[in-house]
């Protein structure tokens, strides 16, 4: 129980995060049919997860309560997968196919790439 306590407590900070900062990126757009909110909160918890997880299995720096907490509560709650879905769907049902291939390209290689990064990061640390 304890746990499961751990990831909801995680899960509300990580989507407190993800709402505030999809907030202001949406005035900061106004007028631009990009989702850039989905694109930045997806890229940087990609990042993290990349830095966390290297550091993780590097370093052995997180318990399994810890791990629990940061990578299902908090990153878990934080990204935005089912909204990039989403977004995706309505860009190509209003018929913005360049939009929509637009964006789930980017999600999709910036996504990795900032895996890749955040783990490059952990090993040089």
């Amino acid at each position: 129980m304890g746990r499961m306590l751990l990831v909801g407590l995680g899960g509300f900070i990580g989507s407190a995060l993800r709402y505030g900062l999809g907030g202001w990126l949406a005035r900061l757009r106004s007028g631009w049919s990009f989702p850039i909110e989905t694109l930045v909160i997806n890229v940087s918890g990609c990042l993290v997860i990349g830095l966390l997880a290297g550091l993780a299995e590097t370093r052995g720096v997180f318990t399994g309560s810890t791990r629990a907490f940061l990578f299902i509560g908090v990153l878990g709650g934080y990204t935005t997968f089912s909204t990039f879905g989403y977004e995706s769907f309505q860009l190509v049902r209003d018929g913005q196919l360049g939009t929509a291939a637009l964006s789930v390209g980017l999600q999709v290689t910036a996504g990795l790439a900032a895996v890749w990064a955040g783990d490059a990061l952990a090993r040089l640390i």
